[in-house]
């Protein structure tokens, strides 16, 4: 893949968001840390569909998610750096 493939959209955050189609496990992306410019790499651990997001970090369960610089969810399943992080590892903390 050539270009962006995921964005941070806040230094702070902890996962980014795909923007492309077509990630499949075990490919090298790129993203961009839109507050700073820099560049960042990441290897997918998982196939991530088009605006889901990946883990830039390693996440334990109860982990907090931080996404546009908001607290947005809590881990439910350990995550690595990588993986897809969605409904099936991330739950929100309202209910």
């Amino acid at each position: 893949m050539s270009g962006t493939d995921f964005l941070v959209h806040d230094d702070g955050d902890s996962v980014g968001v795909v923007v492309v189609e077509g990630v499949e496990s075990g490919a090298t992306l790129t993203g961009l840390e839109m507050e700073s410019g820099k560049s960042v790499t990441m290897t997918a651990l998982a196939a991530i569909p088009l605006g889901h997001k990946i883990a830039l970090r390693d996440f334990k369960q109860g982990d907090t998610v931080l996404k546009y610089g908001h607290d947005i969810g809590k881990i439910v399943a350990d995550a690595k750096a990588g993986d897809h992080i969605h409904v099936h590892n991330m739950k929100t903390k309202r209910w």
